[in-house]
């Protein structure tokens, strides 16, 4: 179930280069969000006119928070958001992570695919362990707000200038991570890689694919992936069909 609602900023904030945190008072869509789930969210300045898909950092109450990246002129708008502003969304949209009871879970996140993990350990540390690996190019963004929490927290970045120097897979693999199941987002490389990781120890390993998205509800065909089906494949759109697939599906070639 969707909404269409017109909300009003509550904070905007810069955490990183490029990186912005935007809070959301949406009453409407917010009791029906799900971690794992994106919204749609529109610049309405009438020079851009295409909705921006971006993924629910976290829940609070009425709140949206939106952990986003500057990358054009849609998002260069939401940067400058002032509190009190107000903006149109859609959403809930998409299947987020399916909630699997384990005693030990493992988050992997890449770049602007850590923001959607931040949810998900809230929910997860009420039913078991929670580990987390975050990844970057330079310097770490959130990293803080998941120690809060109170999860294990391990960050790698391509530079070294933050924890390990390597990539996230390169991180759990110089740990042996273990766990029962595998939730993940961010670059698609990274996540064949992780794939492979859960795949070779018999992990779950559900997997949040950062597929280019437009419309958000599957009328435009713009986002689709190939996933096994039968002795082929067939075509499946991310912004409805998932964002979430699990690992085993996807055709990563």
């Amino acid at each position: 179930m969707k909404a269409v609602e017109i909300g009003n900023v509550v904070k905007n904030e810069r955490l990183a280069e490029g990186i912005y945190d935007l809070k959301i008072r949406l009453p409407k869509i917010a009791p029906l969000a799900a971690c794992g789930q994106f919204v749609e969210v529109y610049p309405d300045n009438g020079a851009n006119l295409l909705s921006r898909p971006i993924s629910i950092c976290s829940i609070e109450g009425d709140v949206i928070r939106l952990v986003f990246q500057v990358v054009g002129k849609g998002t260069k708008i939401f940067s400058e958001l002032k509190e009190g502003d107000e903006i149109r969304v859609l959403g809930p949209c998409g299947n987020g992570y399916p909630i699997v009871k384990a005693s030990k879970y493992i988050l992997a996140g890449g770049g602007i695919g850590v923001p959607p993990l931040y949810e998900t350990a809230k929910r997860l540390r009420e039913m078991g362990e929670v580990e987390v690996f975050l990844g970057f190019r330079s310097g770490s963004f959130l990293t803080e707000d998941f120690e809060r929490l109170g999860v294990k927290v391990h960050i790698a970045t391509d530079d070294g200038s933050v924890g390990f120097k390597g990539n996230v897979v390169g991180l759990m693999e110089s740990l042996d991570a273990k766990g029962d199941v595998i939730y993940s987002c961010g670059p698609k490389i990274m996540l064949k890689y992780l794939a492979k990781f859960g795949e070779g120890r018999g992990i779950p390993t559900y997997v949040s694919m950062e597929e280019r998205m437009a419309c958000g509800i599957g009328a435009c065909v713009g986002c689709v992936l190939k996933i096994k089906s039968g002795d082929g494949y067939e075509h499946k759109k991310v912004c409805k069909d998932g964002p979430v697939f699990d690992s085993r599906e996807v055709i990563w070639e």
